[in-house]
């Protein structure tokens, strides 16, 4: 045991700085919590997030044009009250054809709701 302590103290006297640099490299590179490694993740990071804030502010526009359609033209509001609510006027009658029968008779039943509301 006493003899190699001295071979190990040579050994690292004699690559101190090569052990340095790669402790020192080590340290920068991985372990840190500001390491190159937790850069690289958080730049990712940065990237998907400004692309869900270029889809948000493209969908907060598309709304946008969608209100002031809405404020500006009432045949706007007649139009989405037909599309998606199945409302009518009094002389209409209104033929949902689907495939799905389940969705036929929700939209049926959400349509009858909504015209005995309406009388």
């Amino acid at each position: 045991m006493g003899s190699r302590l001295p071979k190990i103290w040579n050994v690292l006297a004699r690559y101190k700085y090569l052990i340095t640099i790669v402790i020192g490299v080590a340290v920068v590179g991985f372990i840190d919590e500001n390491s190159f490694m937790k850069r690289i993740q958080y730049d990712m990071q940065i990237g998907q997030m400004k692309s869900e804030i270029r889809k948000y502010n493209l969908q907060n526009e598309k709304a946008m044009k969608a209100l002031d359609e809405l404020k500006r033209n009432p045949k706007a509001i007649q139009k989405i009250a037909r599309e998606r609510y199945f409302m009518k006027a009094d002389d209409e009658d209104i033929y949902v054809l689907s495939t799905d029968q389940e969705a036929a008779e929700e939209a049926r039943t959400k349509a009858n709701e909504i015209n005995e509301t309406v009388k």
